[in-house]
């Protein structure tokens, strides 16, 4: 590594690593709980899945059929007000959500809470589309639709007006505010610097690693990225739409079939790696914590990957062309089914069915490395389509995160394209950051900072919550009656 390149590193290693480490602290404090260390925020986000899929009578089981129904455009009306199509609007948020995270982060969950945490990061999964379902309806009921068409919406916006319908104006400004800053902030971590440094540790890998062409040259990797993504995002939502409706059906595709080969390839090791991971969720051994240990991990790295309870999918969804906030709702079940339950699932399956458990957990790789491993172990060529996946995975979260920050921004600073322009600027000068410090300083300043906006958006789906169950209730009757 070059010594001015590893200089650059180094320093902004050291000025991040600081800020990260009292951020991730304060956000992951944790309380003892038997003999594990449970953050409460997890705890937060764990017991606000389970509440609103029992609240609305397992709509996420109920609904799924009703959801594909929507994506393919059987009630689809381009003429109602909005920005983008159902589809669109899920390829959109689907692209925010499936990233590098898939990747990586399965393999991050694996390492330390062995194959038992799979299994809980799918039931996490599977509770999480109906948290998602609540705060993609209310994106979309509470949104504002500009004259000339524009659709802002999100968190920000259904805490400032949901909570003013019920006489908590005030309240309901803190939140919004409160929201729309943490995810300013947020974005910039989540949203580029994890998935422009994990691209880069890809690259790097399949360049010869440390002696290769592109060792130091994070930066370099990081502005190629920002332009790219500038291109992109300057054109507002419908660009990024245009974009994300080829592309992420594309590169899920190619992970899913480079995955289930892998697996295929594994096929004698498969039961033993299902009933790993089903033992393992309910062992006591070799994680701190046991049982509750392994399905904290499960479910912190769901959250990560899928965002349910977080919000942020919402401002996506918000733009859809509807006027019945619902639909969306049901197209946002699809989300967390396909970033957790599909390809989440596959990720751990070619990992389990690659390597022993005490090679996962103790063997001294984590991270992407893991998982390129796993697939060269099988193929040996296999880690170039993975590169292009997870080039892939990393841009498209890119986009929609930008998208996310820039709703924030606009939110807090007043609408104008120029203010848009100047958040932009910021958020691609920070993917060139990104790639350039190293993987610990990235993934606790990525994780703290998703977590925070699940405090007032939890918030705000608690009191608004009886509101979406009686519009569902209202919704489900008349399409069942309709059905007849």
């Amino acid at each position: 590594m070059p010594a001015q390149a590893a200089g650059i590193d180094e320093a902004i290693n050291k000025a991040v690593q600081p800020i990260t480490d009292a951020l991730s602290a304060f956000i992951f404090y944790s309380v003892p709980i038997g003999t594990a260390q449970v953050p409460l925020i997890v705890c937060w986000l764990i017991f606000g899945a389970f509440f609103f899929t029992s609240y609305l009578g397992f709509i996420n089981v109920r609904g799924f059929k009703h959801a594909i129904d929507i994506v393919s455009g059987k009630f689809s009306d381009t003429k109602h007000a909005g920005e983008i199509s159902h589809f669109q609007a899920l390829t959109a948020a689907v692209s925010g959500t499936v990233g590098i995270g898939n990747i990586a982060g399965v393999a991050i969950t694996v390492s330390a809470g062995g194959p038992g945490a799979i299994f809980w990061l799918v039931v996490a999964g599977l509770v999480g589309m109906t948290t998602k379902f609540v705060e993609c309806t209310l994106g979309v009921k509470y949104r504002y639709i500009s004259a000339d068409g524009t659709v802002s919406g999100g968190p920000m916006y259904y805490l400032r007006s949901g909570l003013a319908k019920r006489g908590m104006a005030g309240f309901g400004k803190f939140l919004g505010m409160f929201y729309a800053i943490s995810i300013v902030i947020g974005c910039l971590g989540i949203g580029n610097m994890f998935q422009s440094n994990q691209a880069y540790v890809q690259l790097l890998q399949v360049s010869g690693g440390e002696a290769g062409v592109l060792s130091g040259k994070g930066w370099l990797v990081g502005i190629v990225l920002a332009v790219l993504v500038g291109l992109i995002i300057i054109g507002g939502i419908k660009s990024i739409a245009r974009v994300t409706v080829k592309l992420v059906p594309f590169m899920i595709l190619l992970y899913i079939i480079g995955a289930v080969i892998v697996i295929g390839l594994n096929a004698e090791r498969l039961p033993a790696a299902v009933t790993a991971i089903f033992v393992g969720a309910f062992s006591m051994k070799g994680v701190t914590g046991g049982v509750l240990g392994i399905m904290i991990i499960g479910f912190q790295r769901a959250a990560f990957s899928n965002e349910a309870g977080i919000g942020s999918a919402s401002i996506a969804h918000s733009a859809v062309k509807t006027a019945e906030p619902l639909t969306e709702g049901f197209v946002s079940l699809l989300e967390p089914f396909i970033d957790t339950v599909v390809v989440c699932t596959l990720t751990g399956l070619v990992l389990v069915t690659a390597f022993p458990t005490d090679h996962l957990m103790g063997g001294g790789v984590a991270g992407i490395e893991l998982t390129s491993s796993a697939f060269q172990n099988s193929i040996s060529w296999s880690p170039v389509p993975l590169s292009i996946a997870a080039i892939l995975f990393a841009f498209s979260t890119m986009l929609a995160w930008a998208y996310y920050g820039t709703k924030a921004w606009t939110y807090i600073f007043g609408e104008g394209k120029g203010k848009e322009r100047v958040f932009s600027f910021i958020f691609c000068a920070f993917i060139v950051i990104g790639a350039a410090i190293k993987l610990d300083a990235i993934l606790d300043f990525a994780d703290a900072l998703i977590f925070v906006m699940a405090i007032p958006n939890l918030i705000g789906l608690y009191i608004m919550g009886p509101e979406v169950k009686q519009d569902l209730k209202v919704y489900w009757a008349t399409y069942k009656s309709q059905q007849r």
